[in-house]
């Protein structure tokens, strides 16, 4: 993920759109998803959800793929936990292990759970500058200044942690005694090493980033915005369209009597 963060925002469909209406659209739909607990549901959504940001986002597949590896492997965990330990109707069975019905129904439910959340956060993070993010919670969300160039320093330092472990990784390895056969050292106490001077030059940064953002009247108002950015007739659109598409799709999970909501946790 730190890979997507990182790279520049393409300009496509979904880019273009107001960031604050995407991560509230986001939060909308996990939250009404966590209330689902059937597998239908969510793995409608989660397809729909890949369709969307297949065609609205410009990346490659394959980044695509890859970006789905950590909420897949997510996925699976759920899914093999729920379906080993929720008591319920046994389907199979060998030893100690067993799975029943119910935990592979509730696991289902979550992995796809997660795999539409996931889809829905690497959609967001491959169309969303920081920088827009930031300008557009301070300007359409209230977001007070202080709490918002915070944030934004803090992701851009982020943005810059694997470059500076790098830098810093080989700098101690160019100063410390090669291991036996001209080996680097790759051990605990080097790794230790690593970690605290990257930890102190980060503090460091932290401290001169709030003494500029202070000289530079940070929290002073009224403020200007150099590149507003405005909720336009499109990102209404959009809204409409992404509540509309989740009503259906719930609307018709429960007249075909599919959808299921927290209950199945105690059946």
């Amino acid at each position: 993920m730190s890979a997507l963060t990182a790279a520049p925002v393409a300009d496509s469909p979904l880019a273009r759109r107001n960031p604050t209406v995407k991560l509230a659209l986001l939060t909308l739909v996990s939250l009404v998803v966590v209330l689902v607990l059937d597998p239908v549901t969510p793995a409608v959504l989660y397809l729909l959800a890949l369709a969307g940001v297949a065609a609205s986002v410009r990346v490659p597949a394959r980044a695509l793929l890859v970006a789905h590896v950590p909420f897949l492997l997510f996925a699976v965990g759920v899914l093999v936990v729920n379906a080993l330990a929720r008591p319920g109707t046994v389907l199979w069975q060998a030893g100690l292990l067993r799975v029943t019905e119910e935990g592979l129904s509730v696991g289902a439910a979550l992995a796809a759970r997660t795999l539409l959340i996931g889809v829905l956060a690497i959609g967001f993070l491959l169309s969303t500058d920081g920088v827009a993010l930031m300008t557009s919670l301070h300007q359409n969300a209230r977001l007070g200044a202080r709490v918002t160039y915070a944030i934004l320093a803090g992701y851009r330092m982020l943005q810059e942690m694997p470059r500076e472990w790098s830098t810093i990784a080989h700098a101690h390895t160019v100063r410390a005694a090669l291991r036996d056969g001209g080996r680097p050292p790759r051990g605990p106490r080097h790794l230790a090493g690593v970690v605290f001077t990257l930890l102190v030059v980060s503090v460091r940064k932290g401290e001169r980033m709030a003494q500029a953002l202070e000289s530079r009247g940070l929290g002073l108002e009224p403020r200007t915005t150099w590149r507003p950015v405005r909720v336009t007739r499109t990102d209404r659109a959009l809204v409409a369209g992404v509540v509309a598409v989740l009503a259906a799709v719930l609307a018709v999970s429960a007249w075909l009597g599919i959808l299921q909501g927290p209950g199945a946790l105690s059946s």
